[in-house]
Order: structure tokens, then sequence, then C-alpha cells
């Protein structure tokens, strides 16, 4: 039988979602925690790999066991077992070809940039500089649709294309604060960052709107702007079919 987690984390403490060698990962112990309740070792798989210092308003994972259990008790355990900055939100059967991470049909991150500093608010990047967010907008438009985005990846990646769909990205004032939101069907390991740092860029004037789109086409990650800190990303929602 399969089933879903649903979680959120706090991604400070962690070397990102994907269990690693000598290192502290997510992934590591929600498997640690759910293998001691259910007496069995179980595999966690992720709806994707959040990079170190990402954290998560909603992710989610599956794993497979033969046992039965009560769904409501084995959440509350867990959250009594889980470090502070990790929450199980509810475990739900699905179906057995369900699959947390090529099941998916679309994720959404947000990053959260102010221009005032905030000493109880570390989730947060400084950018002390003005903002255009006209500016910042109209770049976002070049963004929209299916592209290799090469040019926003890390390099030496094992994936298998470099192609994604984004299906919305915007930036919002709100207050000392700017909210970029964006959504696609798939990311490449640090895009969002390097979309971001490159959005930043042409907010400030440094780089004009129509740049974004000769950074694309070059699809040469030296022409885009610096990752953005990890502390600012949330991963906020990750989308499934209806009939999993």
């Amino acid at each position: 039988m399969r089933y879903f987690i649903e979680l959120s984390y706090n991604g400070t403490n962690y070397h990102g979602w994907q269990k690693q060698l000598n290192a502290n990962s997510v992934q590591e112990e929600l498997t640690r925690c759910i293998s001691i309740l259910l007496k069995e070792e179980v595999e966690i798989i992720g709806a994707g790999r959040t990079d170190s210092g990402v954290h998560a308003d909603q992710m989610f994972a599956h794993f497979d066991t033969e046992k039965i259990f009560d769904s409501d008790k084995i959440v509350s355990k867990l959250n009594s077992f889980l470090p502070n900055d990790i929450s199980v939100k509810r475990i739900f059967k699905v179906r057995e070809d369900t699959h947390a991470r090529f099941t998916a049909i679309a994720r959404t991150y947000q990053y959260f940039v102010s221009n005032k500093k905030d000493i109880f608010n570390q989730n947060l990047h400084l950018v002390l500089k003005d903002l255009n967010v006209e500016r910042m907008n109209d770049a976002c438009q070049n963004l929209l649709g299916e592209q290799d985005f090469t040019s926003f990846s890390k390099v030496n990646t094992d994936t298998f294309t470099n192609n994604c769909d984004i299906t919305h990205a915007q930036w919002k004032h709100e207050g000392d604060h700017f909210v970029f939101t964006i959504s696609a069907n798939r990311f490449l390991r640090n895009m969002v960052r390097s979309i971001v740092g490159t959005l930043i860029d042409i907010g400030t004037g440094k780089i004009e709107v129509t740049e974004i789109k000769k950074i694309i086409e070059k699809k040469d990650r030296c022409e885009a702007g610096v990752s953005v800190p990890a502390k600012a990303l949330f991963l906020t929602q990750v989308k499934y079919p209806d009939n999993i």
C-alpha cells in the first residue's frame, strides 16, 4: 500500500531535502522517525529536492508499507518525534502507481525580498536599492511557456532535460516586502534563485528588461544574475491530479 505524507519544514538547519553523506537532511529525519514508528525500514520519496536552506510550506512524499495504522495517531506521534522545524500535516492512502515526484503536475515557489531590515524575520533577502516592480513584471513575461532554462540552472546536474513550462511569474509589492511567485511543471536546481537574482538586476536598473530574453537564448549560466540566498525561498504548493 502506498501513502502520501503532506509536511512543511523550515530548511535553515538542513542541507536540503535529499539524504546526503555527513549532512543533515529533511528526508533523513522523516525516514528515521517513520521507520521507528512502523518498526520497519521505509523509503521516503519526495516531490522534489529543495536545496540547502530552502523552506517548504507544502511538500509531499510517499512511502510503501503493508502495515495497518491509524493515520491521525501516526501523525501525532511523528510530530512528537520529529525536530521542531519539521511538521507533518497529514498522511493518506493513494493509488499504488501514484508517485510523489513524477505524478506532480505543478509546483509553486515564493521568494521574499525586503528593502527594510527586519531583525525578527530572518527569512527575507535584504535589497536596499529601489526596486521597480513594473520593470520586473515586464521581464517576467519572457519567462512564460516551455523553454530551455539552462541559463538559470546549476551546471553539471543529472537532469534529463532543461526544459520547463512556466505558467505564472509575478512580483507583488506588499508594504516593505516584495514577493515573487512562480509556478511551473518542474524546476531545475538553483533555477528560482538565479531567476530572482536576474530580475532584481532588472528592478534596480543594472540591466535592461530586454536582456532576460537574450539570457535565456544563450543557454549559459554565466549570463544570468547571481543566485540570491536560499533563506528567503519557500516551496508553497505541489499540485497533483484529482484521481491520485
